[in-house]
């Protein structure tokens, strides 16, 4: 069984190489698109998870959920909720407990959700609950990757409009390997303790 580290310095991030999704990615932007992805992630028992949100740089300002994020391992759909909120095929995705959908400060991200329509969530796993029972204290998917996965997954736009006409490749390209990588350390931890 591999033995993990309980804290990663910020510095020591930077040694590491960074791993980004190389699977498809598609834009979810209308109902038609929406029920095509929900069909495809439906076949899967496990998801990576997660939500972007347009920054507020103003005092009181708040937005909602503008992205939600969902991967297979080999295809990251990204829902686009400022645009189509969430549709009935999504809402009973994210309340179906047969599917295991991975995240991170997930209570946070449901309550987000939760403002754009009331949903009974279901088959919610978040890494920040579990990871203590590997000897981890850390709680960012950023460190949690460099210690599950010994690699570096960029944040660069993390601070960016998710609310844009057009998501740039980049933006897909971060919010794909947020989502997906959550997956990974997950996948990763269960397959470190089935090996005891």
């Amino acid at each position: 069984m591999q033995e993990f580290v309980a804290h990663i310095e910020k510095e020591d991030l930077h040694s590491l190489s960074n791993i980004v999704f190389t699977g498809n990615i598609k834009v979810v932007s209308n109902l038609s698109e929406a029920e095509k992805a929900v069909a495809y992630l439906s076949k899967s028992e496990l998801l990576g998870f997660d939500t972007e949100t347009k920054p507020a740089f103003l005092k009181g300002q708040k937005h909602k959920i503008a992205i939600l994020q969902l991967s297979s391992d080999t295809t990251a759909y990204l829902f686009r909720l400022h645009a189509i909120g969430i549709p009935d095929c999504l809402a009973k995705l994210l309340e179906n407990e047969a599917i295991k959908k991975i995240g991170a400060a997930v209570h946070d991200d449901i309550k987000g959700l939760q403002r754009i329509r009331r949903i009974k969530p279901n088959g919610f796993i978040d890494l920040q609950h579990i990871v203590a029972n590997y000897g981890i204290q850390e709680k960012s998917v950023q460190k949690l990757a460099a210690i599950v996965l010994n690699a570096r997954i960029s944040k660069a736009q993390r601070l960016t409009n998710w609310e844009n006409k057009q998501l740039t490749g980049l933006q897909q390209l971060y919010a794909a390997t947020d989502a997906w990588v959550c997956r990974e350390i997950y996948v990763q931890l269960i397959n470190n303790k089935s090996d005891d």
